[in-house]
């Protein structure tokens, strides 16, 4: 098994020591409790990201100065959980919800920023990352799509790639230099951003298979957080990706 989200790897429902499949009492991973727990931390975020654009902008349309802290506070307190729900799957129950009020103020506040700059993306972003999650559902259901292993190599090494790019775009950028082209509004960067979109989605799919073989495995009741997490950094990316390309398409 392999998915290109870190949160889903084959060592999610497997003791590395004996290699067996994680159980504890208390009931097992059901497909329902897991699409119910993932259906409240979209809940959360969405709660938490309309305070965080409520406090974007003052009365007179002035930009709060208090955003950065919400913006980078939320994504660098999501980033410090998200890590402790992949090393402590056990603290999902807690760590999962806290992940996505975090994400949420991260992501109100970076949606304010566009929203400002290009009326209406926000909701067009929503949408269709909406309505690519149902999808690639249906497609994933109805055997259109299969999460063959071949399936799976070519999207977890995309995801890699892309992961690396966007690193170096990162590191670079301490040394005010910009990777040209792709992160333009030029052809090249808008294929670059389907590109990333296509990919994102692809992980959907590995996402699904994933949670559903850790279902028809047995894991233990706690895991339908932690597959909700994992579905949860999916999505939260492929939003991202949405307004990254939508932002593109409207400044030419």
């Amino acid at each position: 098994m392999r998915s290109g989200n870190p949160a889903l790897q084959e060592s999610t429902f497997l003791d590395l020591g004996t290699g067996t499949v994680v159980s504890r009492d208390g009931g097992t991973m059901t497909l329902t409790g897991t699409s119910n727990k993932t259906g409240l931390l979209l809940l959360l975020a969405v709660l938490t990201g309309t305070w965080s654009w409520s406090q974007a902008f003052g009365a007179d349309g002035t930009v709060n100065p208090a955003i950065g802290v919400y913006l980078w506070g939320g994504l660098l307190t999501g980033f410090a959980l998200a890590l402790v729900t992949i090393f402590k799957k056990t603290w999902a129950p807690v760590t999962a919800p806290l992940y996505a009020l975090a994400q949420g103020v991260f992501l109100g506040a970076i949606s304010a920023m566009y929203d400002a700059r290009f009326n209406g993306i926000v909701m067009q972003a929503v949408l269709l990352t909406m309505g690519t999650l149902f999808a690639m559902l249906f497609a994933y259901r109805s055997g259109l799509i299969k999460a063959t292993e071949n399936f799976k190599l070519g999207v977890v090494a995309a995801t890699g790639g892309i992961a690396l790019v966007y690193l170096a775009t990162i590191v670079l950028g301490f040394f005010n230099i910009q990777i040209p082209l792709i992160h333009e509004s030029g052809i090249i960067g808008i294929g670059f951003s389907l590109f990333v979109v296509v990919i994102a989605a692809m992980n959907l799919v590995l996402d699904f298979d994933f949670i559903e073989t850790g279902v028809e495995r047995g894991a233990p009741k706690y895991m339908e957080w932690y597959g909700a997490f994992g579905l949860m950094v999916t999505l939260v990316w492929l939003y991202l990706e949405f307004l990254r390309l939508l932002s593109k398409l409207q400044s030419r």
